[in-house]
C-alpha cells in the first residue's frame, strides 16, 4: 500500500491575496453566534410581554388522521350554518287613501228625426195549399201571420167551443199548436163493409171486409182488411198512443202475401221503413194510412162547424215506402144509399198531385160520430177498391 505523509506546510497563496483563517477562529466565531442567537431567544417572551401576538393565530396547526381504507365511516351531516339576523324593516310611510274623482256624466246623444211613416202594400194572402183551414169565431178574414204553416189538423184556439159563426168557403184558418187542437176519437168499434172494384180488366165483386177499432184512451189498434174469396185485395194496420194532439201512430204495416212495415221512430223524429227504403222526417201530426181516417174524423166530430166545404186539411200520411203530405179537401154534404140504408155525410177528397199518386175519397157520417161509411181508392192506372157500410150499428155511434 502506499503511504500517506501529511505535508509540512499549507501550499502557498496566489500573490495579492489575504491569508486563509484558522480553524480556531472558525469555531470561535460560531459559539459566538450561537450564544447570540440564545441569548435573543431568552429574551423574546420578555419583550413580546404575556399577551398573545395577534400572528398566533394567523398560523395554527391543525392534525389530520387518515382513517384506514377497510371501514370508512359516513361523514357526519355538516352543522347548519348560522343564520344570520335579518336586517329590521325600515318603517314604511303609510299611503294615502285615494280618493275616487266623480266620473263626468254623459252627454246626451242627440235626437235622432223620427222617419217618416212608410206606407207599404200588403199583399193579399194566398190561399196555402198545405195548411189546415177553418172558419174563425168573429166570422172576419184571418190575419196573415195567423194563416202559416200548421201542424195537420191544426184549429183556431177557440175551437172547442162550437159557438162560432162559419166563414166563406176556403177562408184562412188561425193555426195553433198540434197540442191545443179539438179532438174527439171515437170508441171502440167494427164496421161491416161490402166493396166492389176493378183490378185490370175484370170487376171485381164479392168482396167483404171490416174496419175494426180499439182504444182505451191511452193506445189504440185500428185495421181496415179487404178480402176477395182467394186475395186480399187491402189490409192496413195501425198501432199507436192517443196523445194531446189526438192519434200518435208508433207502427203501421199492410200485408197481402207479405208484410212491410214503417216505424215511427219518434225519439229521432224519423221514419223507418222495413223494405230499406231511405228513412224521412218525421213531421209533427204525421199519420198513417189507416190512423189517418180517424184522425180527420176526430177533428170533425170536435168541431164540425170549423170545417165548412173548401177547407184543406193537411196531415203528412206515411205508406210503406214514404210519407208524404196528403192535402184533404172538405166537400159539402152528400146523401147516401148505401146497404146499411141511408147516410147524410161529410166528403173528405185527397186528389192525386203527381203521376203516381192514388186518389183517396172518404165520407164520414155525422150520426155514426164521423166515422167513416164509406171508402173508395183509385190506383194510378185505374184500378178502385169501393167499400161501403153494410150493416148499420146497432147502439148508434160508439163514445
Amino acid at each position: 500500500m502506499p503511504t500517506l505523509v501529511a505535508p509540512s506546510s499549507s501550499p502557498s497563496l496566489p500573490p495579492g491575496l489575504p491569508g486563509r483563517p484558522s480553524w480556531r477562529a472558525l469555531i470561535g466565531l460560531t459559539l459566538l453566534v450561537g450564544l447570540v442567537h440564545l441569548l435573543l431567544l431568552g429574551l423574546a417572551p420578555m419583550a413580546i410581554g404575556p399577551e398573545p401576538s395577534p400572528l398566533a393565530n394567523k398560523f395554527s396547526t391543525r392534525t389530520i388522521v387518515i382513517a384506514p381504507p377497510a371501514a370508512e365511516a359516513p361523514a357526519p351531516a355538516a352543522a347548519p350554518a348560522e343564520a344570520k339576523p335579518a336586517p329590521p324593516p325600515k318603517p314604511k310611510r303609510p299611503r294615502e287613501a285615494s280618493v275616487p274623482r266623480p266620473k263626468p256624466a254623459p252627454k246626451p246623444a242627440p235626437a235622432e228625426p223620427s222617419p217618416e211613416p212608410e206606407t207599404v202594400a200588403t199583399p193579399a194572402p194566398e190561399t196555402p195549399d198545405l195548411t189546415a183551414q177553418a172558419a174563425t169565431d168573429s166570422g172576419a178574414a184571418a190575419p196573415p201571420e195567423a194563416a202559416a204553416s200548421a201542424p195537420a189538423g191544426a184549429t183556431s184556439p177557440s175551437g172547442g167551443s162550437g159557438t162560432g159563426t162559419q166563414a166563406a168557403a176556403g177562408g184562412e184558418a188561425s193555426g195553433t199548436i198540434a197540442g191545443t187542437q179539438a179532438m174527439k176519437i171515437p170508441g171502440s168499434v167494427t164496421l161491416d163493409f161490402e166493396a166492389t172494384g176493378q183490378s185490370g180488366a175484370s170487376p171485381q165483386r164479392g168482396v167483404f171486409g171490416e174496419l175494426v177499432w180499439l182504444q182505451d184512451g191511452t193506445r189504440y189498434d185500428g185495421r181496415l182488411t179487404l178480402k176477395a174469396v182467394f186475395f186480399t185485395l187491402l189490409n192496413w194496420h195501425s198501432t199507436g198512443r192517443i196523445g194531446p194532439s189526438g192519434l200518435e201512430p208508433e207502427r203501421y204495416s199492410e200485408s197481402r202475401k207479405s208484410e212491410v212495415a214503417s216505424h215511427f221512430v219518434r225519439d229521432q223524429n224519423q221514419i223507418v221503413f222495413s223494405n230499406n227504403a231511405p228513412p224521412v222526417p218525421l213531421l209533427p201530426g204525421a199519420q198513417d194510412r189507416m190512423s189517418v181516417m180517424m184522425q180527420l174524423g176526430g177533428l170533425l166530430a170536435a168541431s164540425p162547424q170549423r170545417y165548412p166545404a173548401g177547407t184543406r186539411i193537411s196531415v203528412q200520411t206515411v205508406g210503406t215506402r214514404d210519407a208524404e203530405v196528403w192535402v184533404f179537401v172538405v166537400g159539402d154534404e152528400e146523401k147516401l144509399s148505401l146497404p146499411a140504408g141511408e147516410f147524410t155525410a161529410r166528403k173528405l177528397t185527397r186528389d192525386p198531385r203527381k203521376s203516381f199518386d192514388r186518389k183517396l175519397e172518404l165520407w164520414l157520417a155525422p150520426e155514426y160520430g164521423y166515422l167513416p161509411v164509406r171508402i173508395r181508392q183509385t190506383e194510378p192506372n185505374g184500378d178502385f177498391a169501393d167499400a161501403q157500410l153494410r150493416k148499420p150499428l146497432p147502439s148508434g155511434p160508439p163514445n
